[in-house]
C-alpha cells in the first residue's frame, strides 16, 4: 500500500528537520549548549540586569572623595555610608526573594523583578537631587534593597527559561555581569565627570535599567515561557518549571516558602558558605587599595587600576565553573573553588611590588565570583519551590550581614596586627568554609550529566 504524496512530502520534511536538529556544529557553537532562543534572549537580558547592579554598587566607592567633601564627611561617616548600602541588601534580599516566590514562577517572576528593578531606578535617581545627608543616607539603603532584591529574583528567573541541565553554565555567563560592571561602570563614572558633577552619574547611571525593564517585559511572556518549556520536552531536556510546581507555588504564602528554605538542608549549608567566601571577598577587596600604596609604595591611580586586575579574568572562572558543575556536580565545582580560593588569599601576603600584584590578582579572578553562581545553581536545584525565597535569603543573611561586618573587623585586623595576620584570618574563614561544603548534598544526576 502506497500512501498519498502528501503525507509522503509531510514524514520527508519530518525527516529533514530532525536530521538538521541532530546536525554537529561548528566553529564556537560546538562548545555551547544547546537551548531555544528565548533562553539566550533571557539569558542576555538577565546579565545586563547584573551589569547594572555591579555598576550601581561601585558608583558609591568611586565618587566617595566628591560625597564627602559635598557633605563634609570624615573616614568613620563615610565608610558606614557603605555599611547602609548592606543593610539595603540584607533587607531587600529576603523581602523581595519572599515576595517574589508568592507572585509566582515562570513568566510571573518577571512582574517582581520589575517592582525590584524600579527602586533600584528610583532611589539612584532620587539620590542626585538629595540636599542632606540623611536623605542620602535613607537613599542608600533603598538602593541597596533595589539591587539586593533584583539579583536572587533575577537569577531564579533566569533557571526558569535554561533546561536543569544546563543551569550551571547560564548562570555562570549571566554572573559574568559582575567583572564587566566594575570594568564598565568607572569608564562610564569618568565620562559624565567631565562634563558633570558626581550628581549626575547617580542621575544617569541607573536610567540603563529602563532599557532592560522593557525588554525584560518584551520578552518574558506566559506564551514565549511555554515555547522554551514545550522545546526543552521535545527535546528530551528537564524542564526547570512543571504545572505541578507552578500550582504548588501559588498555593503556597510567602511564610510557607521562608519556612521550607530555612528547613531544607542545603540552604541552610549554602548560607555558611557563602558568607565564608563574602567575608573573605570583602576583607581583601576593601584594603587592596590600601595595601599597594601603603605597603607596595604606588600612587594611588596606579594601586586603583591593580587592585581591578581580577576583574579580567573574573568572566572566566564563572563561566568555567558554572558548565564544570552541570558535569561534574555542584559540590565538586565548589571544592575546587574553594581550594583556589585559600591559595590566591595566602598569596595576597606575598605582593611586594606591581608585578606581583597583577599575577596575584589576575589568578585570584579564575575563582573570584565563581562561588555564587555555582551556590545559586545549587539552590534552585535543591529548592525549586522557593528559589528566589532561598537565594533571597542567603544573599541577604549572608551577603549582608558579612558586607556589614567584614570592613570594620579587618580595618582593626590590619591596624592592629598588620596585613600578613589579616591575610591569614582570611585563609582560616575558607578553611572553616569547608565543613559546610563537606555537609551539602549533590543535586546533580551525574550519570545523567
Amino acid at each position: 500500500m502506497t500512501l498519498p504524496s502528501t503525507e509522503v512530502a509531510q514524514q520527508r520534511a519530518a525527516q529533514e528537520a530532525a536530521a538538521g536538529e541532530q546536525a554537529p556544529r561548528r566553529g564556537i557553537f560546538r562548545f555551547l549548549p544547546r537551548a531555544h532562543p528565548l533562553s539566550w534572549w533571557m539569558l542576555a537580558i538577565t546579565t545586563l540586569a547584573i551589569l547594572m547592579n555591579s555598576i550601581d554598587r561601585i558608583i558609591l566607592p568611586t565618587l566617595l572623595p566628591a560625597i564627602m567633601k559635598s557633605f563634609n564627611l570624615t573616614e568613620v561617616q563615610a565608610g558606614w555610608l557603605n555599611s547602609l548600602s548592606f543593610v539595603g541588601t540584607l533587607t531587600g534580599a529576603v523581602v523581595f526573594g519572599l515576595f517574589s516566590d508568592w507572585v509566582g514562577t515562570g513568566h510571573k517572576r518577571c512582574y517582581s523583578w520589575c517592582v525590584a528593578v524600579l527602586v533600584e531606578i528610583i532611589s539612584g535617581v532620587a539620590t542626585a537631587f538629595c540636599k542632606s545627608l540623611g536623605a542620602f543616607q535613607a537613599l542608600r539603603v533603598a538602593m541597596g534593597m533595589g539591587t539586593g532584591g533584583s539579583e536572587p529574583i533575577n537569577v531564579a528567573l533566569l533557571g526558569e527559561w535554561w533546561q536543569k541541565e544546563n543551569r550551571g553554565f547560564a548562570i555562570g555567563v549571566h554572573h559574568t555581569g559582575f567583572p564587566l560592571g566594575q570594568f564598565i561602570g568607572p569608564i562610564l563614572i569618568a565620562a559624565i565627570l567631565a562634563f558633570a558633577t558626581w550628581r549626575e552619574a547617580f542621575l544617569f547611571i541607573p536610567m540603563i535599567g529602563l532599557v532592560i525593564l522593557i525588554a525584560q517585559l518584551t520578552i518574558g511572556t506566559r506564551k514565549n515561557h511555554q515555547k522554551v518549556n514545550d522545546w526543552i520536552i521535545e527535546n528530551k531536556l528537564t524542564p526547570p518549571v512543571t504545572e505541578s510546581l507552578q500550582k504548588v507555588v501559588e498555593n503556597a504564602s510567602i511564610w510557607a516558602n521562608a519556612i521550607s528554605c530555612l528547613k531544607n538542608r542545603n540552604c541552610q549549608l549554602a548560607i555558611l558558605l557563602i558568607f565564608g567566601f563574602t567575608w573573605a571577598e570583602m576583607g581583601i577587596a576593601n584594603f587592596l587599595t590600601l595595601q599597594l600604596t601603603r605597603e607596595v609604595g604606588l600612587d594611588l591611580s596606579t594601586a586603583a587600576i591593580i587592585s581591578g586586575a581580577s576583574g579580567l579574568t573574573g568572566w572566566i572562572g564563572q563561566i568555567l565553573w558554572g558548565s564544570f558543575s552541570d558535569l561534574k556536580g555542584r559540590k565538586r565545582s565548589l571544592g575546587f573553588i574553594i581550594a583556589g580560593w585559600i591559595l590566591a588569599a595566602a598569596l595576597c601576603m606575598f605582593i611586594h611590588s606591581a608585578i606581583l600584584g597583577w599575577a596575584i590578582l589576575i589568578f585570584w579572578g579564575l575563582f573570584r565570583n565563581s562561588p555564587y553562581p555555582v551556590a545559586y545553581a545549587l539552590l534552585i536545584d535543591s529548592s525549586p519551590r522557593a528559589a528566589a525565597s532561598s537565594m533571597g535569603l542567603m544573599i541577604g543573611l549572608a551577603v549582608g550581614i558579612a558586607g556589614i561586618l567584614v570592613a570594620p573587623v579587618s580595618g582593626w585586623i590590619i591596624h592592629s596586627y598588620g596585613f600578613t595576620v589579616h591575610y591569614l584570618v582570611i585563609v582560616g574563614v575558607l578553611l572553616l568554609s569547608c565543613a559546610p561544603l563537606w555537609f551539602i548534598k549533590e543535586t546533580v544526576n551525574l550519570k545523567k550529566a
